[in-house]
């Protein structure tokens, strides 16, 4: 018996050294990210957020709003293209799972989790970007949307399984269509997972960085709203300024890097605060 407890509580140890050696790390990455980033946007103030950067090698920080507004027009209409396209992909595949069309669009959206999201923005910009004779926002958002696409259809589809049939069943029986039933029962019972599927989606499309380097141009000599000419992200400020010798520049990326992370935090907060309980 006394071998069991001790063994036991070894086991427990080590589970818990385990669980340490994991999160250690990633405190101590969140922690320097708040200490250098916060350090930067109280030196800069609050044009941080609403100035252009300043030259390299200046004693001025100057401001990351083009990155800012960039990345939030980016967030914004890679939203607006790869949800839409997400859940309806969701739900082609879970009412008609047996099928071989929708065997082969779950394999797609697959072997879209493994392709390097470089190449996503290589594909746009042979699409996009060569046609349209220049690199712009729309071009960014696009690219976002499909690295986007098959994280949110693999989370909806996998929400809208754990929804027990009899749900769907009753709807049908009560002579409400296919789609009157998906839509308004089993999606409303799924609503959880389903803005768990948004979230991992938004999240990893607005930290990518290799789709927009080809397609978004990091034009910062002003902050560009317009989706049809060159703008900035937030993720490519960063890449490009955390590599310079020049130490405002390095104070921008990491002020860049804390704003970032603030968003994804801020995204999981209010979408945990908006949908608290089930509702059909």
């Amino acid at each position: 018996m006394k071998g069991r407890l001790a063994l036991d509580k070894a086991f427990t140890l080590a589970v818990i050294i385990v669980a340490l050696a994991g999160i250690i790390p990633l405190l101590h990455l969140l922690a320097t990210v708040a200490v250098r980033g916060g350090e930067a946007i109280l030196r800069a103030g609050p044009g941080f957020f609403t100035e252009l950067p300043a030259p390299p090698g200046s004693r001025r920080l100057g401001g990351a709003a083009p990155a800012l507004a960039g990345s939030l027009v980016l967030a914004v209409m890679s939203t607006a293209i790869g949800v839409p396209l997400a859940f309806g992909a969701a739900l082609f595949l879970y009412e008609f799972r047996g099928t071989r069309l929708a065997r082969a669009a779950r394999a797609f959206l697959m072997s879209l989790l493994e392709i390097p999201t470089v190449l996503v923005g290589i594909l746009v910009y042979v699409l996009l970007v060569v046609p349209l004779h220049g690199q712009s926002l729309l071009a960014g958002s696009l690219a976002l949307a499909i690295v986007m696409l098959p994280y949110v259809a693999t989370y909806v589809e996998s929400a809208l399984r754990q929804v027990p049939q009899t749900y769907r069943e009753a709807g049908l029986a009560l002579g409400l269509t296919r789609a009157q039933v998906a839509l308004r029962i089993v999606a409303g019972i799924a609503r959880r997972g389903i803005l768990a599927g948004l979230i991992i989606g938004l999240s990893k499309a607005i930290g990518e960085t290799a789709p927009l380097l080809f397609t978004v141009g990091g034009a910062r000599s002003s902050v560009n709203i317009n989706p049809l000419r060159p703008g900035d992200a937030a993720p490519l400020l960063i890449f490009h300024y955390a590599q310079t010798p020049y130490d405002n520049w390095r104070m921008l990326a990491w002020g860049a890097s804390l704003v970032l992370v603030a968003a994804v935090l801020l995204i999981y907060v209010v979408a945990k605060a908006f949908v608290r309980e089930v509702r059909m």
